[in-house]
């Protein structure tokens, strides 16, 4: 397995072999065998190991046990101890997951703070099944069914072509020693019941199962190139702009593809939604519905997918603008105030000029709320703001992130649209104001 391992880590990963590696090392079989291989082949690596504190004494021999081989191969070790039960319970969390963002959450710590260069983990092939089948067994796509890749950003996985069977009898033969973690022969987890139970039986039914399972990989990754290939195509027909987080997507463009919903699904799943049957079905809902994930929203707009981040930090929706302020800043964008002793006639959204002796201080800037109105420059009588609005067709979103500039209670200016008449410059002006919007 040495001389496999080797000729594999040098054809696939040959930049490791000058570079400060970080191993994860939890004391079990999977990952002494990869620190010893390593150690064997001379890279440079380091071992970090996490004490969840889930099996009390024996969580402490876990931790005694990798400082001591650290010490026999004369290598720099880093151990935490983590209050994992309290961490789960705190954010709500199973304790698998706890575990899991916890390590990985100290791993980029390391990995910055001794600016190693990249993070090695012992999964190996049979790991990689269990992960299939579980994604399998919840519902996935095709990047679901594609398993654990080899290389995700700076972590790499260099055992993953390697059975458990053989890191076993590489353990065996060379007579190395390792800690057997007693939960991994529960039952209680999904992957400890498919380990046990479920692929046993599968082995048994082909014992080439797990070679036929990598070959399937093989192909699933070929063909995810292929529909890669295929939605970039259809992405540049489909989605019609993207600006401030914003996606908008034509939907008599979707309808005029084969298989819409599949092309819809690749071109939404970056963005955690779950309900997949109620966002096809947007396509023919009315205006105003939505469906959430717990990171974005999708709206039907008309014509239009408008695919929104949700935003978690809440912002104000009032800003009070004194006469000694010269800008103020806020989440969203910059508003500045000017004296200035000419103006421009020049049509510009994000500037206005008006009569400082038509206003009263403090301005306000707030969101826009139903029966709002307004003079609209260069025309007679009033309007209401959501008539104005759906004369402009802009979409929900849009509305949703509209401003207005009142002096009292009279509308100043239609953030970004509209002026209004009543405080426009006239040849009576003495004092001129220059308004001024940019966003972030």
């Amino acid at each position: 397995m040495l001389t496999q391992f080797s000729e594999h880590i040098a054809t696939n990963f040959p930049y490791l072999k000058d570079k400060k590696l970080l191993v994860a090392i939890s004391g079990g079989i999977d990952s002494v065998v990869l620190t010893e291989l390593l150690y064997k082949l001379d890279y440079n690596i380091s071992l970090a190991h996490c004490n969840f504190q889930l099996r009390g004494l024996a969580s402490n021999q876990d931790e005694a046990f990798v400082n001591a081989l650290a010490g026999k191969l004369q290598l720099s070790i880093v151990t935490k101890k983590f209050n994992t039960k309290a961490f789960a319970k705190k954010e709500k969390l199973s304790i698998q997951l706890a575990a899991r963002e916890l390590r990985y959450n100290w791993f980029a710590f390391l990995l910055q703070e001794y600016k190693f260069d990249y993070l090695l983990t012992a999964h190996h092939a049979d790991d990689n099944l269990e992960t299939f089948l579980i994604n399998l067994s919840r519902g996935t796509g095709l990047d679901g069914l594609l398993g654990i890749p080899e290389q995700n950003q700076n972590s790499i996985r260099p055992l993953l072509p390697f059975s458990r069977n053989q890191i076993e009898q590489y353990a065996k033969a060379n007579n190395i020693t390792w800690r057997e973690d007693s939960s991994n022969s529960e039952t209680k987890y999904i992957r400890n019941k498919l380990r046990h139970d479920v692929i046993p039986a599968l082995k048994e039914i082909n014992p080439q199962f797990l070679e036929a399972f990598s070959n399937t990989i093989l192909n699933l990754k070929e063909t995810q190139k292929i529909v890669a290939n295929s939605v970039n195509t259809i992405k540049q027909k489909v989605i019609v702009s993207e600006k401030k987080g914003i996606v908008k997507l034509d939907i008599e463009a979707l309808y005029k593809i084969p298989h819409s919903n599949a092309y819809l699904y690749e071109l939404l799943k970056e963005y955690n939604f779950t309900a997949w049957n109620d966002i096809y079905k947007l396509l023919t809902a009315q205006s105003g519905k939505f469906v959430l994930s717990n990171t974005h929203r999708i709206l039907k707009d008309r014509k239009h997918l408008l695919v929104s981040p949700i935003d978690c930090n809440s912002e104000p929706n009032f800003y009070s603008v004194d006469s000694l302020q010269k800008s103020i800043r806020t989440d969203s964008f910059e508003f500045s105030v000017t004296p200035v002793s000419s103006y421009s006639t020049k049509i510009n959204s994000n500037m206005v000029f008006i009569d400082s002796d038509k206003i009263n201080w403090p301005l306000t800037i707030r969101k826009w709320q139903e029966g709002d109105y307004f003079y609209p420059f260069g025309m007679q009588g009033k309007k209401k703001l959501s008539k104005f609005f759906k004369d402009k067709k802009l979409s929900v979103i849009e509305k949703e992130n509209c401003w207005v500039l009142t002096s009292d209670a009279a509308i100043v200016w239609v953030i970004g649209y509209r002026l209004d008449e009543r405080f426009k410059i006239s040849e009576s002006t003495t004092s001129i104001l220059q308004l001024k919007i940019s966003e972030k």
